[in-house]
């Protein structure tokens, strides 16, 4: 079974916007802001939707940087997560419910804190590409392979 998700970084100049995610699936992690896909939506209007959920601001500009499937040992569901860069927004970053906003140097990013597959591909996003991977983990800490590509 596939999911179709959602994942959007926003990078301005040399920052970039995490949030600390407060419950659910990736709680106490940093991450970007996204989400499931719900019905009638497109993949780029479910990132727009989530993005203004869980950080409070509008994002008036989103581009796609890539794909990349998830698959966690022992679980028969694949996440398909459409990763999207925003730079370009409306309204301040706010807490809510789910996550907590916070701003980063892109020389301080807490990979340490974050999923182990992001320091893989997160610096392809930070140079503008473009790519597509697979990332198959055991447990939720530890890559069993991977794959990644610029397209």
């Amino acid at each position: 079974m596939r999911k179709i998700l959602t994942l959007a970084i926003i990078h301005k100049g040399d920052k970039v916007l995490l949030g600390m995610k407060k419950r659910g699936f990736g709680m106490g992690r940093w991450n970007g802001f996204g989400g499931k896909v719900e019905g009638g939506e497109t993949i780029k209007e479910a990132a727009k939707r989530e993005i203004l959920e869980e950080a409070g601001i509008t994002v008036t500009k989103l581009f796609a940087a890539g794909v990349v499937e998830f698959e966690f040992k022992g679980n028969q569901e694949t996440l398909e997560v459409h990763i999207f860069r925003a730079s370009e927004f409306e309204g301040e970053p706010q807490e809510t419910e789910e996550m907590r906003p916070q701003w980063f140097d892109i020389s301080e990013i807490p990979f340490s804190e974050m999923w182990a597959d992001d320091a893989h591909w997160f610096p392809l996003f930070l140079a503008g590409k473009k790519f597509q991977g697979r990332f198959v983990f055991d447990g939720l800490d530890t890559i069993k392979s991977k794959e990644l590509t610029v397209v």
